[in-house]
């Protein structure tokens, strides 16, 4: 898929080593078709890895996607500089006029505590509602997914004995929802979270459906029944050295953390890492653009 992306934004570098097409903003003006706009709200510390990470897993169509970042400027972002937010960012309200075909929101780092204690709550809370009028799909990670089900239908979220830590191997419930098409019976992708939703409080909501869930890992991908929101609790866009980055940071800091789960050959973290999940997601990314952004998305709807 060839996205639309500022010339010097740091991803691009990184991503051509990798042999992953971008187009920069001076080609893709040149080419006379309605590209998708996406947005993604990022509420991660660093910044830079979770662009790159998205930007990657969203390369794998024909569409041509126009990609803009905004943050919630009123929480102070101690991991990303100024400079880099006042040139590749937007804030909400410079952007919130605009409509946008589908939202991304990330998870965030905040999870232990209650939504309500969260600085930056009232803001994303207006981001969600927003979403209603002004987005086709809003797709939700992890604490971005626990805070939309707690906002727009009211799901608690739990607190885990340990970190869910690892990658784990999920079913999906029914093989014809257009999210899924193409995926095998069971699949896997990474966790890391210390809290849960539960799957009973979703299936007795009668506005969701839960798509995918785990025996290890409980929830993972739910379905509004409007179509225009997806949550899930896992991380399809995780790279191959996300989850050895966490363990080693919160191993060097002497905080109490397990080998992450079905990560490494043997689970000697000494071991490089073995993807697992890569054809999944970008299969989930181009489905959630192909089936639930681009064909719901009219053509004048920007």
């Amino acid at each position: 898929m060839p996205i639309n992306i500022p010339n010097n934004l740091p991803a691009i570098t990184i991503l051509k080593n990798e042999n992953i097409f971008i187009m920069d903003e001076q080609r893709a003006s040149q080419q006379d078709i309605r590209p998708l706009r996406i947005a993604l709200c990022n509420l991660m510390p660093l910044k830079i890895v979770t662009e790159t990470d998205f930007i990657r897993v969203l390369s794998n169509t024909p569409l041509q996607i126009e990609l803009d970042f905004f943050y919630m400027d009123k929480h102070d972002s101690k991991n990303t500089s100024k400079e880099h937010l006042n040139i590749f960012y937007k804030t909400f309200d410079q952007i919130k006029h605009k409509r946008y075909d589908g939202l991304i929101i990330t998870g965030a780092p905040v999870e232990n505590l209650e939504f309500e204690q969260v600085d930056y709550w009232n803001d994303i809370s207006e981001v969600m509602e927003w979403t209603k009028t002004n987005v086709t799909n809003t797709l939700h990670i992890c604490w971005g997914a626990q805070a939309g089900l707690y906002h727009h239908y009211g799901i608690r979220k739990y607190g885990l004995d340990k970190k869910l830590f690892g990658v784990f191997e999920h079913q999906i419930t029914d093989n014809k929802i257009p999210l899924f098409r193409g995926f095998d019976d069971t699949f896997l992708t990474p966790h890391s979270r210390y809290t849960e939703n539960r799957i009973a409080d979703i299936k007795k909501h009668k506005d969701l459906i839960l798509a995918a869930w785990s025996e290890k890992a409980g929830v993972h991908v739910v379905l509004a029944k409007n179509n225009r929101q997806i949550f899930v609790t896992g991380h399809f866009e995780y790279n191959s050295g996300t989850l050895k980055e966490e363990y080693d940071r919160d191993v060097k800091k002497g905080l109490p953390i397990d080998v992450p789960e079905n990560y490494y050959p043997r689970n000697d973290p000494k071991t490089k890492p073995l993807v697992k999940w890569r054809a999944n997601a970008n299969l989930f990314f181009v489905n959630w653009l192909n089936y639930y952004v681009y064909q719901e998305t009219p053509y004048d709807w920007i």
